[in-house]
């Protein structure tokens, strides 16, 4: 997965505002009277289950039965669709929709639509199931397959600027196997490609290549969305401009993206592949901050946080080979916090000699401790698709489908340094429970009219906790533990107002979201109103609750 958006400038605009205005005090204030919740309720997830719980014999959506599909409906075993990859909500949905066409979900949602406020009917989009806290989850709900969705089958265009067309269900590594066939691919990545298109685009999509290219929403053309009013839109920057910059970080809130066409660029074949270990964050930072400053830095920057491992670089060996093997033999971590800074250049074969000089030229302006020094060269299909491997081995013990209490903050540049002290230093000096990534990226890369927000600073840094509990263990490894550790370091970067933005976010409140938005929150109030006034979609983001219908 979540841009800063354009100030009103017309009157008419201004015009606007001043009744949404008026239309949020008198929600406001409705939603204070018991039993009628919508824009402003605080109530605790348990009592919205019992509430709807209590109403589901209005909420078994049998009327959907009498809707001519090309796919189907399943109102039988859906509670695959109540668990994702954070493994931590469970929300049953009442029906899923395995769409073969737009119009199955376009006439799905304009159904659930004409039945009005009267029905608590939500809908929600699921990818490929990689959510964290239920965000593709609707509780009592209706669950859209979307890698079921059959159309638009996924078409090439060469030329100058060469695109995709895609599904908004399909999968990161299908796209990546069809467009390398043409020597092209995507530009922007996510670290893991078993994700949907529409699943990041909602988001953000955010890899070692957003420092160059930013993130994925900034490279595509155009959308195709089915609002939460049922009707089907095309968008670009110059056609519905509005709904296309809300869609993109818009989490789920205005439409369902059902197709987007997508820019390409020339592939490489071959990646070389290095880490080097830093013992200072200071200086790690520094050198992260000047790599991505740089005209022709390498393709791929990005960077891990080291706590408590020893025997480190011999698990490398499989995979990297040391650049002086003697001193390598010798390097000690002696348990200490490292920091690795991980990074790539993209060649082709013939191109061997300027990427070993240019690799070198590189490597001769940053202080990392030199005995650590690790090469690699390997497929660019390998490299992109490098954390699927470790899934493979992971599912193969047992430890992929445990939960993954993840927390992703963007971290302002000037407080990196305070925040690596307490954090890495005293929160999780100990260990760590999965990868910490951490990585700078240039904020004039990324499309300020998104809905997507970041922290108010030219660069800043995403920092991923990436942890996996053990189930049943009470331990250091255990879910308590690692949610308490979470939210630790959320209430240390609130008491020390970092000005950090989570990134995928999660928050229990309206009042925290508007926090999360601030000043455009008011243009994403108004884009809900507009493009989703009845708030059917994406409930499991817990921003807007559908009970009554925007003024």
């Amino acid at each position: 997965m979540p841009e800063n958006m354009g100030s009103p400038a017309s009157n008419g605009f201004l015009k606007q505002n001043n009744t949404l205005f008026i239309r949020i005090l008198i929600i406001s204030f409705l939603s204070c009277i018991p039993d009628r919740t919508n824009l402003c309720s605080n109530l605790s997830l348990a009592t919205q289950a019992v509430q709807t719980k209590s109403n589901s014999s209005s909420a078994i959506p049998f009327s959907l039965e009498t809707l001519t599909l090309d796919g189907y409906f399943s109102f039988e075993n859906t509670h695959h669709a109540a668990k994702d990859f954070g493994n931590t909500n469970h929300f049953h949905p009442s029906v899923i929709l395995y769409p073969k066409s737009v119009s199955d979900i376009f006439s799905t949602i304009k159904h659930i639509f004409n039945m009005g406020s009267t029905s608590a009917l939500t809908v929600a989009a699921r990818g490929h199931g990689h959510s964290i806290q239920g965000q593709a989850q609707a509780q009592q709900g209706v669950v859209i397959y979307m890698q079921s969705l059959k159309e638009p089958r996924m078409k090439i265009h060469t030329g100058e600027l060469p695109f995709v067309d895609v599904s908004g269900g399909e999968l990161w590594i299908n796209i990546l196997h069809e467009t390398l066939k043409y020597g092209l691919s995507p530009m922007s990545w996510t670290d893991y490609l078993y994700l949907s298109v529409g699943g990041t685009l909602s988001n953000a999509g955010i890899s070692g290549q957003a420092f160059h290219h930013g993130p994925q929403i900034n490279n595509v053309y155009q959308l195709e969305v089915v609002t939460g009013k049922g009707e089907v839109v095309t968008c670009s920057e110059k056609q519905n401009a509005d709904l296309f910059h809300g869609v993109l970080g818009g989490l789920g809130q205005f439409g369902i993206i059902t197709r987007a066409r997508i820019s390409l660029g020339p592939a490489p074949k071959m990646v070389k592949w290095i880490r080097v270990l830093y013992s200072e964050f200071s200086i790690f930072s520094r050198d992260q901050e000047h790599l991505i400053s740089m005209e022709n830095s390498f393709d791929y920057i990005e960077g891990l946080v080291i706590i408590n491992k020893t025997g480190l670089l011999n698990n490398w060996r499989s995979s990297f080979n040391p650049k002086d093997p003697l001193q390598a033999s010798q390097f000690n971590s002696d348990g200490k916090i490292l920091y690795c800074l991980e990074m790539a250049i993209y060649f082709n074969p013939d191109e061997n000699n300027i990427m070993n000089q240019k690799t070198e030229s590189l490597l001769s302006e940053l202080s990392y401790i030199p005995s650590t020094l690790f090469l690699s060269e390997v497929s660019y299909m390998d490299f992109l698709n490098r954390v699927h491997l470790s899934e493979i081995k992971l599912r193969a013990k047992g430890l992929w489908e445990v939960p993954h209490p993840w927390l992703n903050l963007l971290i302002p540049k000037s407080k990196i340094s305070n925040f690596a002290q307490e954090v890495f230093g005293n929160i999780l000096k100990e260990n760590s429970n999965g990868p910490i990534l951490i990585y700078p990226v240039n904020k004039s890369k990324w499309n300020n009219k998104t809905s997507f927000v970041t922290p108010d600073e030219d660069i800043f840094y995403l920092v991923a906790f990436l942890s996996s509990a053990m189930p049943s263990s009470t331990g250091k490894d255990g879910l308590e533990h690692i949610m308490t550790q979470n939210q630790k370091i959320l209430n240390f970067c609130a008491a020390a107002d970092l000005g950090i933005k989570q990134y995928l976010p999660h928050y229990h409140t309206q009042e925290e979201w508007r926090d999360h938005f601030g000043p455009h929150w008011e243009l994403f109030v108004q884009r809900k109103s507009t493009y989703d006034p009845l708030a059917i979609l994406a409930p499991g983001q817990r921003i807007f609750q559908k009970t009554i219908p925007f003024l």
